[in-house]
């Protein structure tokens, strides 16, 4: 009896001490967070990420992805909203090109992906705009000590028009 009391006051003893350098730490602190930009990570922010690209119907691009889901480079032509081709430039895209198209995203899917990341809040959902106005790089990492969640995809060669 005497060792569940010891046990049970250590116990209590541990999270009040632990509770108490917690709270210090917080207040030793003082600072606020830093403003979220647009290529800072939403944790713990209420800001929205500001899409600023409208994708149009049609254009083609070359897509260079980084992740477990879709690896590779591509040429892309997106013709009335959908892929209508894709050119795999090397192994793994050709690969993935192989399975279908559907594998395949319009810029606009990519930016729905940064979105969902944002609202998830997730560690890093991260998007550069190219000197034309168009996203050149999203990266994407839901959890930054989560093993094979990170994807980065970077755009290029962007042509608006008849695809």
């Amino acid at each position: 009896m005497t060792l569940l009391r010891s046990r049970a006051r250590s116990v209590l003893s541990a999270a009040v001490l632990i509770a108490g350098m917690v709270g210090a730490t917080a207040a030793c602190e003082g600072e606020t967070p830093p403003e979220p930009t647009g290529r800072a990570s939403p944790k713990g922010t209420t800001a929205r990420i500001d899409i600023t690209w409208q994708e149009p119907a049609s254009y083609v691009y070359t897509l260079t992805s980084n992740s477990q889901v879709l690896a590779g480079t591509f040429r892309v032509t997106v013709r009335d909203g959908k892929v209508a081709e894709a050119v795999g430039l090397d192994d793994d895209s050709r690969w993935t090109v192989e399975q279908g198209l559907d594998r395949i995203p319009k810029i606009g899917d990519l930016l729905d992906r940064l979105e969902k990341a944002w609202h998830e809040q997730a560690d890093t959902a991260e998007v550069e705009y190219a000197a034309g106005g168009y996203p050149s790089r999203i990266t994407l990492d839901m959890e930054e000590n989560a093993i094979d969640d990170e994807a980065e995809y970077v755009i290029s060669a962007y042509e608006p028009g008849d695809g």
